[in-house]
């Protein structure tokens, strides 16, 4: 009887044994357990982006992703990342030079390198871009356009204090936002209001604000039919979007860098602007957007 109750707790340690090699053999560095979050700031766009990332590393790596997506704004998601709160999130090589750091700009190219040289100081890397530049611009209603004839943000900055900007909160302060578009172009706004960013298309639509700040790649500019101002003097910088990740985790799992560069120039503006409007316009998912996105390139 001992003999046989011996040969039953081996053969239980051998299948358990068996079962750990088995759950040790998936494919990456995640077959440890490995885990890493995933975040994005707060508007559709940089959501989408966030879950085409995740949808990616579950896909290729054994590593469990977790999501917080929609944290708020740029800052906040800079500072969730540089204390670990987050691992990897989408951002734009604009915003880490100009606004994060502080520091000029130039070219898409000098951009992208002043980025990783300045990121490097702080351990954290930003991977190859997904291919389109998400520039800030300024956009008015046709009816204003035409009432101003307002073609540029020099004829805007003619009659801007007539106007009222209606803005995301961060860009009342950045100074890639209205403090440098101000000293760049003297542009004093008769009033300048703080809001999120969904709502200033609405706004804008309504009436309740005459400029917003937007991005080049938003849908709505295109469903609302909106005119967007040249920036005749390029005040803004090229915000040319990629993933933004801290470097540890890439020295743990150096399978990401590949897995995530796959999105690398896979992404057109145009593109980008479509996937948008489909959550913004068409009520979708954006992970049921990212993913079919993905599924459709041959990415997952």
């Amino acid at each position: 009887m001992k003999r046989i109750r011996i040969l039953l707790i081996a053969a239980v340690v051998l299948a358990t044994a068996a079962l750990v090699s088995a759950c040790g053999g998936r494919s990456g560095s995640g077959g440890d357990g490995g885990r890493i979050t995933v975040g994005s700031k707060n508007f559709t766009e940089n959501i989408i982006l966030a879950h085409m990332m995740a949808e990616l590393i579950e896909a290729k790596t054994g590593l469990r992703v977790d999501r917080k997506v929609n944290l708020g704004g740029s800052n906040v998601a800079w500072k969730a990342l540089l204390n670990n709160d987050i691992q990897l999130y989408p951002d734009y090589t604009g915003t880490i030079v100009a606004n994060y750091y502080q520091e000029e700009t130039g070219t898409s190219q000098e951009t992208l390198e002043k980025t990783r040289e300045l990121l490097a100081q702080d351990n954290l890397a930003f991977l190859a871009p997904f291919g389109f530049n998400n520039t800030y611009t300024l956009a008015v209603s046709q009816e204003t356009a035409a009432k101003y004839g307002l073609k540029t943000f020099s004829d805007l900055a003619e009659v801007a204090g007539e106007l009222v900007l209606g803005c995301e909160f961060e860009f009342l302060d950045r100074p890639d936002g209205y403090p440098g578009l101000q000293e760049t172009y003297g542009m004093k706004f008769k009033d300048a209001l703080g809001m999120d960013h969904g709502i200033m298309y609405r706004s804008l639509v309504e009436g309740k604000v005459d400029v917003i700040d937007a991005f080049a790649t938003d849908g709505q500019i295109v469903v609302h039919n909106l005119v967007i101002l040249e920036d005749d003097k390029e005040f803004f910088p090229p915000y040319d979007a990629g993933p933004l990740i801290r470097k540890e985790v890439l020295d743990k799992y150096p399978e990401l860098e590949s897995v995530l560069n796959a999105l690398g120039g896979a992404i057109t503006e145009a593109e980008m602007q479509a996937l948008n409007a489909k959550v913004d316009e068409e009520g979708l998912k954006a992970e049921d957007v990212a993913r079919e996105f993905l599924a459709e390139k041959g990415l997952i």
